[in-house]
C-alpha cells in the first residue's frame, strides 16, 4: 500500500516567532519533506491556480475572505488518482484556527473513504485549532489518526519529533524507530 504526502505550504512572508520573515520554502513544505524522508511516500503539493499573496497581511486577508465566504480555490493538477494510496499524510499551516481553503478544496475533490489520514500542521499561535474536527467533518469515511502540530519557526529543528511521530503509528508497513535513526545518519 502506497503513502502520499499531500500538503499546502506558502513561501514568502510568514509569521515567525512573532515577527514577519520572508521564506524561500514554506514551513509546511519543510515538514512534508521530512515526512517523505521517513516514509518514502510520494509528495503531492496542493497548489492553487491563483496563489495567495506573498505579503503576509494580504495573504491573511485573502484567506480570511475565502474562509468566511466558503470560496474554494481552483487547484492545479487535481483531482489525482488516489486509488493506490492507503495512507495520506496531510500537511497544512493553521489559517484562522482551521484548514486553509486550498486544503478544503483538495479534500472535496477526492473521495477519501477507507483511507488513513495522518494530519500534520505548522502554526505560530494555536496548534491544530479546530482543524481536526473540521477534517473529520470533511472526510467522514476516512480514518483520521493522531496528528502532529509543529511550531513553524522551529520545524527544521523538529526532525526527530516528526520522525518519532511517523514511526509511532501502528501501520504494518511503517519502519521502526531504529531504521529512522539509520536513515537520518545516512
Amino acid at each position: 500500500m502506497k503513502t502520499l504526502i499531500a500538503y499546502y505550504s506558502r513561501a514568502g512572508e510568514n509569521l515567525s516567532d512573532g515577527n514577519i520573515r520572508t521564506l524561500t520554502v514554506g514551513y509546511t513544505e519543510i515538514a512534508a519533506r521530512i515526512v517523505q524522508r521517513y516514509t518514502g511516500g510520494d509528495l503531492c503539493p496542493i497548489r492553487p491556480v491563483r496563489p495567495y499573496s506573498e505579503n503576509f497581511c494580504e495573504c491573511m486577508n485573502q484567506s480570511k475572505q475565502d474562509l468566511s465566504r466558503n470560496i474554494l480555490p481552483h487547484l492545479s493538477g487535481t483531482p489525482i488518482d488516489l486509488s493506490g494510496y492507503g495512507v495520506i499524510y496531510l500537511g497544512y499551516p493553521n489559517y484562522w484556527n482551521t484548514l486553509p481553503m486550498p486544503v478544503v478544496a483538495f479534500l472535496e475533490a477526492h473521495d477519501l473513504t477507507g483511507k488513513i489520514i495522518r494530519p500534520f500542521c505548522t502554526y505560530e499561535i494555536s496548534g491544530f485549532g479546530h482543524s481536526i474536527r473540521d477534517l473529520k467533518r470533511l472526510c467522514p469515511g476516512a480514518e483520521i489518526r493522531e496528528g502532529l502540530a509543529v511550531r513553524g519557526a522551529r520545524v527544521a529543528s523538529e526532525e526527530e519529533t516528526i520522525a518519532e511521530w511517523v514511526s509511532a503509528d501502528p501501520l504494518p508497513w511503517n519502519i521502526s524507530t531504529n531504521d529512522l535513526r539509520i536513515r537520518r545518519n545516512v
